[in-house]
């Protein structure tokens, strides 16, 4: 996170039943209710560190909150689940070093569940090649798998 005043911004992600959770990011408030995000989202799809934002003040929720992308960082956002949890020198571990060494980022929610931060420099097909050659349990957040295979979705 950057030293810059901060905000939250409140992202609602829907849920499987109809339903929809809540996650809020740090983020930037750079004016006229746009936000640059401080943070990976653990949650929220179609976003990702940097991206410029547009989020009024939802009048319900007291907050800004999250309405559209207006300017995209080049960061790309993937999520992996840990089997073991990440401990110092465990396999888990060697897999975020190693994400790391391909010049990705990265946050943990917990050491099971971390949001990994692709930079405009990195090759998200590398990230993809390798994860998928560990068999590692994790998912596209942004760009989302359905936007990157509208066919197999």
């Amino acid at each position: 996170m950057s030293s810059e005043p901060t905000a939250k911004v409140l992202f609602r992600v829907p849920d499987d039943d109809g339903s929809a959770s809540v996650e809020t990011l740090w983020a930037i408030p750079l004016g006229g209710d746009l936000y640059k995000l401080d943070n990976s989202p653990f949650y929220a799809y179609g976003v990702s560190w940097q991206d410029t934002v547009l989020a009024p003040i939802d009048p319900r929720e007291q907050m800004p909150t999250f309405q559209s992308v207006v300017e995209r960082s080049g960061n790309r956002t993937i999520r992996v689940i840990f089997e073991p949890p990440v401990s110092p020198g465990n396999a888990s571990d060697e897999l975020l070093q190693d994400l790391a060494a391909l010049g990705c980022s990265y946050e943990g929610a917990n050491p099971i569940y971390i949001s990994v931060n692709i930079p405009p420099d990195v090759e998200l097909q590398d990230v993809r090649s390798y994860l998928i050659a560990r068999d590692a349990q994790w998912e596209h957040a942004d760009p989302t798998y359905e936007s990157l295979f509208p066919d197999e979705a």
